[in-house]
């Protein structure tokens, strides 16, 4: 799509929310909703996405204007579908299985993603259950209530935010650490592809897996920064 605009202003509205104009007008969401931001901070980030824009305007290079729709369009008119879709990961989480094999995988899976499932189990008070091989492991019975109490806390965008966070680590136990700032977004990259990382330093590099590892690594910035502007907005 051609640019169809000059200039991109951001406005803090009476109640702390925030619109985006383009040439005075108000920018809408892919659903032709309003798009009414949390505040002033994520309103002049998602501005500058635009203002960046060239001659076409790339949906890809402006990710937090799409986790912005998304969150407006999706998740605040279903945010039940969101949350149950964040919930499913708990019951195959990443770190709930262990490598038998090789030792060396074995022992770096306990290292490093212990830390990560002794903070979950404080901070939410549920223990994550842990298995090695291929065999299923059953998870808690209060697991899946208390990921579900936890996601009816969130607001639309946060829960936006913690989606793709999970699905692109493969554990909600990261995607909630990302969420709160337990770890950043190069530690949960790393986490969640610790074992393919593992093989690569043993066999090499695959030019298409690096491709989608990068891949997954800017949906992880995104996520990041979108949750800093949220936060830095009281």
């Amino acid at each position: 799509m051609k640019r169809f605009y000059k200039s991109v202003t951001a406005e803090k509205q009476p109640d702390g929310s925030a619109i985006v104009l383009l040439d005075g007008r108000r920018l809408k969401t892919p659903a032709k909703a309003d798009f009414v931001l949390p505040g002033l901070a994520l309103g002049e980030a998602v501005a500058a996405e635009w203002a960046a824009q060239g001659n076409e305007i790339k949906p890809h290079e402006m990710p937090l204007t799409r986790l912005a729709a998304t969150a407006i369009d999706r998740v605040q008119a279903a945010p039940r579908h969101a949350a149950e879709e964040v919930v499913r990961y708990g019951d195959t989480d990443l770190l709930s299985y262990r490598a038998d094999e090789p030792p060396e995988l074995a022992a770096r899976q306990a290292q490093e993603w212990q830390p990560i499932l002794d903070w979950f189990r404080e901070r939410y008070d549920v223990q994550i259950a842990v298995t090695s091989g291929i065999v299923a492991v059953k998870q808690p019975a209060e697991l899946q209530p208390r990921l579900t109490r936890i996601c009816a806390t969130l607001d639309a965008f946060r829960l936006t935010a913690l989606h793709p966070a999970t699905g692109a680590t493969g554990s909600v136990v990261l995607g909630l650490a990302l969420l709160e700032g337990a770890i950043d977004a190069a530690t949960a990259h790393r986490l969640g592809l610790l074992d393919e990382l593992f093989q690569v330093e043993r066999w090499g590099e695959d030019e298409e897996a690096a491709a989608r590892r990068a891949a997954l690594r800017s949906e992880l910035d995104a996520v990041q920064r979108f949750l800093a502007l949220l936060n830095a907005q009281g």
